[in-house]
Parts: structure tokens; C-alpha cells; sequence
């Protein structure tokens, strides 16, 4: 039988998964600067728009889970960047420590036994800590492979 406390862990490793697929951080371990902002021939995007695209819509789940102040952001403008580049390297290098520091504070979220990961987020409109959780998997794992794929198509994946 599986324990509250199983199930936890089980939802926090998710968050940050390198079983069954490339993680996040592999995703994006060498990426050299002059390939970040580069968009290949039928793709719609860049390694940094992706990335920059998962630290906002992740940060903005969080946000939803723990600020009953929430404001709901525009869709598509409030989740990707104006630019295919950043604009220097420090914007990158903190676009990624941006990710890593929310995927914690989610696996924290996860793990935090005070919250009912079935209960209503107090002031949404019906979504469970959960739901959200899982949402922020689903999304990343996504946005990831979409990661590996421009890279394979830039020749920089191994």
C-alpha cells in the first residue's frame, strides 16, 4: 500500500524527472551562446525562448498555488519572450537558476505534509494543489523535448 508520504516523493521526483527522458538540466547543459537564440528552418522557436518560456509559466503556477493575491497573466504575451535571443549571458544564466529555484520550491510544495494536495486552492476557482503539480510535470516534459529537438536540429545534441 502506498503512503501519503510515497506519493509526495513520487509527485516532487516528477517535477524534476531524468528516467524516462532528458531532464530539464541536461536539456540545457552546454547549450553554446551563438546556438541559444537560433530558430532552425520549420521549427517555431529557440532554446531560449523555450527556456525562458518554461521559467515563466512555471514561476506563474507557483505563484497561482501560494499568493492568494494572484493576477492572472495575458496569454501569450505574459509566457514568451519578445526575443528569440536573450540579450546577454547573464539573462540566460538567470532565466535557468529562475527554472531551478521554482522547480524547488514546487517539490517543497509537494512535499509539504501541512497542504492537502486534493484541496481547492483557496483562492482559485476550483483547480487542487494537484492538478497544478502535475500541470507543471506535464508542461515541462513537453517544453523539454522541444528543447532536445531544436538542439538535434542545431547539431548540438549528443
Amino acid at each position: 500500500m502506498t503512503t501519503p508520504t510515497q506519493l509526495r516523493q513520487q509527485l516532487a521526483g516528477v517535477l524534476d524527472w531524468k528516467e524516462a527522458h532528458a531532464g530539464f538540466d541536461k536539456a540545457v547543459d552546454g547549450v553554446p551562446a551563438a546556438q541559444r537564440g537560433a530558430v532552425p528552418g520549420g521549427l517555431p522557436y529557440s532554446i531560449w525562448q523555450l527556456v525562458e518560456h518554461l521559467r515563466m509559466a512555471q514561476h506563474d503556477i507557483l505563484d497561482f498555488c501560494v499568493d492568494s493575491a494572484y493576477e492572472e497573466k495575458q496569454w501569450p504575451d505574459d509566457y514568451w519572450p519578445k526575443y528569440p535571443s536573450p540579450a546577454s549571458a547573464a539573462d540566460w544564466d538567470e532565466s535557468i537558476a529562475g527554472y531551478r529555484r521554482d522547480r524547488e520550491r514546487l517539490k517543497q510544495l509537494a512535499a509539504d505534509e501541512s497542504i492537502d494536495l486534493f484541496a481547492k486552492i483557496p483562492h482559485a476557482s476550483g483547480q487542487t494543489y494537484l492538478r497544478e503539480l502535475l500541470l507543471v510535470a506535464d508542461h515541462n516534459s513537453y517544453h523539454v523535448g522541444q528543447i532536445v529537438i531544436v538542439r538535434r536540429a542545431l547539431g548540438i545534441w549528443k
